[in-house]
């Protein structure tokens, strides 16, 4: 049988099981928390007394701070893209509209309300320029992006399972950030999405914990694939407005690491966390191939993290369109 066919054999296994992932890692919708249970209620007479409190508080919180939730809250818009991206994954078959497709489904229902409360938040905080935040976001939704995967559902989960628990450390930092700063609206705002972000992450990690007991030596050479040519973080391909794709990338990534947002010390913590909670270094049956992709993969995070004690972060930042100086003071 071709690697093909038994992806997709593995696929429909776990299918069956698609039910009970749902009721175990999502949540019902009339259950779940939406934008406006967050934000200043329009319907109270007290709104505007609302947001200009909001507006009050928001402007202690530094530059960089802006700048990271800014590229957060793009990253988190740009959701169409990882739709249609995972709806066009092997075994995910949306025309017959099976179990994969209605996880998929119900999966961007849940991440469509991060983007649209961090949206709203920033329109209202009135301290950031929200066109060039609207230009940037339809920009990376027009680019579409190229992760590496291609259409194999081994190296997707391996992806989603990396980048879900990537933005569970960045949302959970911004929150713990806006506490400091005295902003509780925004610190339960990114401490829930944070939650979202962690359910998430366990559901594609078991897809990839249940992988390995049925195909364990094609799911570790795809785990060592995604980790060879590195987790390719969707804010890569941002750009800001006139800008070529993926220029404006460095430049956030620095503004995270400078507030200790997300660092490249995190991304080898996350690597260690996948290999220890895929228990990569006791699997069994493994191939004389897959035997020294584990190899590989255990190694890793000590050389990683080697390479990234090194990396020397500019002290002075990139001046964003999103976020002009004057409107934060």
């Amino acid at each position: 049988m071709s690697l093909h066919n038994i992806r997709l054999e593995v696929m429909q296994l776990l299918e069956r099981k698609i039910d009970s992932f749902m009721e175990e890692f999502l949540i019902p919708v009339e259950k779940i928390w939406q934008p406006t249970d967050l934000l200043p209620d329009s319907n109270n007479e007290n709104f505007l007394e609302e947001v200009k409190e909001l507006r009050e508080i928001s402007k202690d919180l530094p530059y960089d701070f802006w700048v990271t939730l800014v590229g957060d809250t793009i990253t988190e818009e740009a959701l169409p893209t990882y739709e249609s991206w995972l709806m066009d994954v092997e075994g995910v078959d949306n025309v017959e509209r099976n179990g994969w497709s209605k996880w998929v489904r119900h999966w961007t229902g849940e991440e469509n309300r991060h983007g649209d409360v961090l949206n709203k938040y920033l329109y209202l905080s009135g301290r950031v320029n929200m066109k060039e935040i609207e230009q940037t976001t339809q920009h990376l939704i027009n680019d579409g992006f190229d992760i590496g995967t291609g259409r194999d559902p081994y190296k997707n989960f391996v992806y989603t399972s990396f980048q879900e628990l990537a933005t569970f450390v960045s949302h959970n930092r911004v929150a713990l950030i806006a506490k400091k700063y005295g902003e509780k609206k925004l610190f339960k705002m990114c401490n829930l999405i944070a939650g979202d972000e962690m359910r998430h992450h366990l559901a594609y990690s078991e897809f990839v914990n249940q992988i390995f007991k049925v195909d364990p030596s094609e799911m570790m050479l795809a785990f060592q694939y995604m980790m060879k040519q590195k987790i390719t973080m969707p804010a890569v391909f941002l750009r800001e407005s006139g800008e070529k794709i993926g220029t404006a990338f460095e430049q956030f990534s620095d503004s995270a690491q400078r507030i200790g947002v997300y660092t490249a010390s995190d991304y080898v913590d996350i690597l260690e966390k996948l290999n220890v909670k895929w228990d990569i270094g006791n699997i069994n049956g493994l191939t004389a191939e897959a035997e020294k992709a584990r190899d590989y993969l255990m190694k890793l995070p000590d050389r990683m993290r080697k390479i990234s004690e090194r990396l020397v972060i500019p002290e002075e930042g990139h001046i964003f369109k999103w976020v002009e100086p004057a409107l934060i003071k």
